[in-house]
């Protein structure tokens, strides 16, 4: 029998390409002779990042239609058709006996490609409000990985499965706090606050942080504060430490007391994994507002705080000392979200995968 060929699609964010990157990983733990490759969209991140897993990527000409009146929408059409011609190039060529969809630019034009030439695919929706593009897919693709339960009700019933959202393997092998508090040298007696915004920064949250860095300082708690790359803050903690990106985040995880974050669907998925009592700050500059819904999803289930982003500078301030002032509180968000995991999200998709295979 020839090797199983899979042809998988994610990219844009590390939210599409991480779990892509994932099942590539469970996939090929399953079957060492497999062949996997991926396709993504010339000139994003999937480019760098997938080849750096070990994986081959083809790239095509795709780009997101502009919400805005842009330019850019006037190549839009002749992107799509480009696009679509690749990637029936590609799939000819290459023969997949499964296509996998996370999400990104390139993995609309693929799927609906392989759905025309009659090829299994499967879309993996990570967040709780499914994406145009993934609605309108769903109604020909042969299955469904949902990352939320709430997002069941976009797609056919019959095509749907809970399977939680794939991430990196070292968020499920946290070290302890003890180890993690030590190696970051910090102090194991002071409550510990963790920021993060994304690679690239949440202006926002950032600029709550930076007006209450001494309010921080006298309370002696220790912020571990990522600031993301298009940020320089002003104002520095007098206990912890500010860095533009952290590589590890598995240690600081395991160092938070409260952990302060956007709600994008990877985000949550790491701290469902994680257990820490956590307060969002749902992005407002995304499709659909689908960050609020899946803050809303942990909300609902008394799993965390959301504060809204127009808010965060004034009240903030408020959740971050109610939380860590309200021990019930605090174990009540902690065992609520830690409820929600599902750290076999991976090992769960593979499974839907292999059942497509012919014989």
């Amino acid at each position: 029998m020839n090797p199983r060929k899979y042809l998988i699609s994610g990219g844009g964010t590390g939210g599409h390409i991480f779990p892509a990157i994932a099942i590539a990983n469970e996939l090929k733990a399953r079957n060492s002779e497999a062949i996997i490759e991926f396709v993504g969209a010339n000139d994003r991140m999937e480019m760098e990042k997938v080849p750096a897993a070990g994986y081959k990527i083809h790239g095509i000409w795709i780009a997101g239609f502009q919400r805005s009146l842009s330019p850019k929408n006037l190549m839009f059409p002749f992107k799509v058709v480009s696009s679509l011609a690749a990637c029936f190039l590609i799939l000819k060529k290459f023969k997949p006996d499964v296509v996998i969809g996370t999400g990104g630019f390139a993995s609309g034009p693929l799927l609906k490609v392989a759905c025309w030439l009659n090829i299994p695919t499967v879309i993996q929706e990570q967040n709780s409000y499914a994406g145009v593009t993934n609605k309108l897919l769903g109604k020909k693709v042969n299955k469904v990985c949902l990352g939320f339960e709430k997002a069941k009700f976009y797609f056919p019933s019959e095509k749907v499965v809970l399977t939680g959202n794939p991430v990196r393997q070292a968020i499920l092998n946290c070290p302890s706090k003890t180890e993690s508090t030590l190696s970051l040298g910090l102090d194991l007696n002071k409550k510990t606050l963790l920021v993060v915004g994304g690679s690239l920064g949440a202006r926002t949250i950032n600029q709550a942080i930076d007006a209450m860095i001494d309010k921080l300082n006298e309370e002696k708690i220790q912020v571990i504060w990522q600031t993301g790359k298009n940020y320089v803050a002003i104002n520095k903690p007098q206990f912890g430490f500010v860095s533009q990106f952290i590589d590890k985040m598995e240690t600081v995880y395991s160092v938070a007391d409260i952990i302060i974050s956007r709600a994008g669907a990877i985000a949550i998925t790491e701290l469902c994994i994680v257990g820490k009592p956590v307060i969002l700050i749902p992005s407002p500059n995304v499709a659909e507002d689908h960050q609020t819904k899946n803050a809303l999803a942990l909300v609902e289930k008394d799993a965390a705080l959301l504060v809204k982003d127009v808010d965060a500078t004034n009240t903030l301030w408020t959740a971050i000392l109610k939380v860590l002032n309200d021990k019930t509180l605090a174990d009540k968000l902690s065992a609520s979200i830690k409820k929600l995991e599902k750290p076999e999200a991976a090992r769960s998709i593979a499974n839907e995968v292999i059942k497509l295979l012919k014989v």
